[in-house]
């Protein structure tokens, strides 16, 4: 009877230990180690450029939806975790912070600028987490360090803007026959001055001519003395670098002064806020790059512009577009690593080959950047009437 009676308290003894080790959660690598995998979400839902965080997010989202519905990422369901850097750099580091060692999240998406992107790099870099932005198109400072190292923990979807800048200078002297140009960029801003420096040099180089160059800084909203400059000069297109809430109302100061020449821009037009500001009727001849556009009759992008319709109730635009491939490709490569440990997740984000998007097929390239297409948007009455895709060199 003593005999049998141990043998059952080691048996109960037994089977307690391979309960606990069923249940126990595993912080470090992103939720419960057999069943959820935690992803954070770094984005500006809130504060000046939240119309750019709160579109990629909810292309995020409807990704993380259909995996999970789907069943998960080799089994396991997403947990997002998602928090507001509110448009500021400082805050979007410390919530970087936040999530790679107190939430324990496996990769880290976001921010949309690259500003508050470059922000949460060097606490990637400590934390060995991967970090991916979707829009983040500054030259330099991103996946690259000062010195022309990769930094092994960071990547992007999204072409740089050289890429963009070079495109748009050879779209003016190429498709719409420009032989000069005024430029006006934002000066308070790295994007624009990258942008504005790359299709200054492309667009000379090409034979034409850079008549003027003005500037202004974020949050103005008078640009009437600078139209009023260049009006009287000869000139064939406007290039106008700069996110959508100057852009909208340089647009529609230009054209209200009678300035008719095409204006050129890029991704930072990508907003409906762009025609709140101008007016339908101030949006022609304008033309922008971007990473996507409703008018591909791709069936993969068709079936993404009908779903997302049903699900939020309006058309998507890049930024959507974008986040949803964000969301996509970090499933693909924790489904391919095999693993939640953030090391193997990088590996499997840096040797991704032919990934199928919305925003097109890429593959990442050995600096982290992707390998894709470029599509320049016309629009007429702001609506996005022409598309043309352009492959890189």
């Amino acid at each position: 009877m003593k005999k049998t009676l141990i043998l059952l308290l080691v048996m109960i003894m037994v089977i307690g230990s391979f309960t606990a080790c069923g249940g126990k959660k595993d912080a470090g690598n992103g939720g419960d180690a057999a069943t959820e995998v935690k992803i954070g979400i770094n984005y500006e839902l809130t504060g000046a450029v939240a119309t750019y965080g709160e579109a990629s997010v909810d292309g995020i989202l409807m990704a993380f939806d259909e995996i999970n519905a789907a069943g998960g990422i080799n089994g396991m369901k997403i947990v997002p975790v998602k928090v507001d850097n509110k448009s500021d750099a400082a805050e979007a580091t410390a919530l970087a912070t936040r999530l790679m060692t107190q939430e324990g999240v496996v990769a880290s998406l976001g921010p949309a600028t690259s500003g508050n992107f470059m922000a949460t790099i060097p606490v990637a870099m400590s934390s060995k987490v991967p970090v991916i932005s979707a829009s983040a198109t500054a030259d330099e400072g991103v996946t690259v360090d000062a010195k022309g190292n990769v930094n092994d923990y960071v990547f992007r979807l999204c072409f740089n803007d050289s890429f963009q800048g070079v495109t748009m200078a050879n779209f003016a002297a190429n498709n719409l026959s420009a032989k000069t140009a005024v430029i006006i960029q934002d000066n308070s801003s790295d994007y624009a001055k990258g942008l504005a420096k790359n299709f200054k040099e492309t667009f000379t180089a090409a034979g034409g001519t850079i008549v003027a160059e003005e500037g202004y800084v974020a949050k103005d909203k008078d640009f009437n003395a600078i139209l009023t400059s260049i009006k009287g000069k000869q000139f064939d297109v406007i290039f106008l670098p700069g996110y959508y809430q100057e852009a909208g109302l340089i647009i529609k100061q230009a054209r209200d002064l009678g300035i008719a020449q095409p204006v050129l821009g890029a991704d930072g037009f990508d907003s409906p806020v762009l025609l709140e500001l101008a007016g339908a009727a101030a949006l022609n001849d304008v033309y922008f790059s971007n990473h996507y556009s409703s008018l591909d009759q791709d069936p993969m992008v068709q079936d993404f512009i009908a779903a997302f319709k049903e699900k939020y109730g309006s058309d998507p635009n890049a930024f959507h577009a974008l986040g949803y491939d964000l969301g996509k490709y970090i499933a693909d490569a924790i489904s391919r690593a095999g693993s939640t440990d953030p090391t193997a997740i990088k590996d499997a984000l840096a040797s991704t080959k032919d990934f199928a998007g919305v925003t097109g097929t890429f593959s990442m390239g050995q600096d982290h950047n992707p390998i894709k297409s470029i599509v320049v948007i016309g629009l007429e009455n702001g609506v996005q009437t022409t598309s043309v895709k352009v492959d890189p060199k």
